[in-house]
């Protein structure tokens, strides 16, 4: 236990995802005048927390191991996949979700229908991988 407990790349991953949610949290409390504590646990929103776990991950490895490291390519191309799929395909997954869920409102309207609505807040636009990146980093160089 006291090895994963000194394990700085697993800490400031962790540490980057809970400062994201926390954030997260705070944003929607600032316009929404509402503790929403779902946002805690949330995916998509402002910062991205998927985009600080990964880019503090491998901000944190580069540090330690370096940037010529097999470690860091790994954490790189891995980084890379989760802020694609973060900015691009879960985004694309959102906007269908709104897209179906107002079509779903007005078949309800009519009484021929009767569902849960979709989740759409899964992806992120490029401006909240962007700081969720930013925020990973700022963690990574600060621990």
């Amino acid at each position: 236990m006291s090895q994963l407990l000194a394990n700085d790349a697993l800490i400031v991953a962790s540490l980057a995802w809970t400062l994201a949610q926390i954030s997260k949290l705070l944003i929607v409390l600032l316009r929404e005048r509402q503790l929403k504590l779902a946002y805690l646990t949330s995916a998509g929103g402002m910062p991205s927390s998927h985009s600080a776990v990964v880019v503090a991950l491998a901000m944190r490895i580069a540090i330690d191991e370096g940037v010529s490291s097999p470690l860091f390519a790994v954490a790189f191309v891995f980084a890379g996949v989760v802020l694609y799929d973060a900015a691009g395909i879960r985004r694309a997954v959102s906007v269908q979700a709104r897209v179906l869920n107002r079509m779903l409102e007005e078949v309800i309207e009519l009484k021929r229908f009767n569902e849960k609505r979709l989740l759409e807040l899964l992806g992120h636009t490029p401006f909240e991988v962007f700081i969720g990146s930013l925020l990973g980093l700022l963690v990574a160089l600060s621990w």
